[in-house]
């Protein structure tokens, strides 16, 4: 694995541990669920039962979904080519939308597959079926044990998390319902608790498709304020203006920033270059971990009554 050794000097403060445990969690999370896949399809078959094949199928989703940011994240790695010149961080992206329309067409699927067994509620073994499902609460319960620490520096690590914890949920109603199922014989219950549990998973399926939606199309990034920066930018000593601050994600853990700004005229242009290097270390310090500045003194630069316009008009000029 090809690591992209700018890392060191971005000074992230989680580059290192995040990557190596997160990307042993997918690995152990992967192998975990595949091999509970097949458990469930072959009970599911043999019981006969809708909620254990669903199950599987809701399973597979996530197998696939813990793929994806798994390879999106060796692709974040790679090094910058010169077609490439980001490298393809935007993967990890473009994964976590992925692997919320996945989900969303999963809850789909099965809750069409719910209403219709409302009407002709099939017999199932209820027993068999708790046991099956007890399994899948420990195979997704440790699987997402192993993301929590990790859920909050990145978006696909967060997707996972919620992903595993929504299945550790379903296999506890599906457990609840085989339970009470074997000793009631309602076997509508079996459909009911899951409809319950895909409105659980579509809510929290909600966030993790917006938030990688507007990442896709550039938006300033959750967690950082245009006018914060805006801010902290003008708080550096010698810089008396900013304009044309754009700020964007280039991964699920990257952040980037392109900015005029002018800078006292009165100083030399060493100290003014010192001004910028010491700029760019304020902003690492608010997730922001590449900038590119742009200089300009008090009597040149461009013509700031018509940013409005310009933004307006032209895309992402600089």
């Amino acid at each position: 694995m090809a690591h992209d050794h700018s890392h060191a000097h971005h000074g992230h403060s989680h580059a290192v541990s995040f990557n190596t445990a997160s990307l042993k969690a997918f690995q152990f999370g992967i192998g975990l669920n595949v091999l509970f896949v097949v458990v469930e399809v072959v009970a599911g078959l043999a019981y006969k039962s809708m909620s254990l094949l669903s199950d599987a199928g809701h399973n597979l989703a996530d197998v696939a979904s813990l793929l994806l940011s798994y390879i999106a994240f060796k692709l974040a790695h790679r090094q910058a080519t010169i077609r490439f010149t980001y490298g393809f961080k935007k993967t990890t992206v473009l994964a976590a939308f992925l692997n919320a329309l996945l989900l969303l067409i999963a809850i789909g699927t099965l809750g069409y597959e719910s209403v219709m067994r409302f009407q002709a509620p099939p017999v199932v073994e209820g027993k068999g079926i708790a046991w099956v499902a007890a399994l899948g609460i420990a195979v997704n319960g440790i699987s997402a044990f192993l993301f929590f620490k990790h859920k909050d520096t990145d978006l696909n690590v967060k997707g996972a998390y919620w992903h595993l914890l929504a299945d550790a949920l379903v296999s506890v109603g599906v457990v609840i319902g085989g339970i009470i199922i074997s000793y009631t014989g309602w076997y509508w219950l079996d459909p009911a608790i899951g409809l319950a549990i895909m409105v659980i998973i579509l809510i929290s399926t909600w966030s993790l498709l917006t938030d990688s939606f507007k990442m896709s199309v550039d938006a300033v990034p959750a967690g950082i304020e245009l006018e914060e920066i805006s801010r902290v930018i003008l708080s550096v000593k010698h810089i008396v203006n900013v304009h044309h601050i754009h700020i964007w994600p280039l991964s699920t853990t990257e952040n980037a920033l392109t900015a005029h700004v002018i800078i006292n005229d009165s100083l030399p242009f060493d100290e003014k270059l010192k001004v910028i290097q010491h700029l760019k270390h304020e902003l690492m310090h608010h997730n922001i971990h590449h900038s590119t500045i742009e200089l300009e003194s008090e009597t040149i630069h461009c013509p700031n009554e018509n940013e409005r316009l310009e933004q307006q008009t032209q895309p992402h000029s600089h």
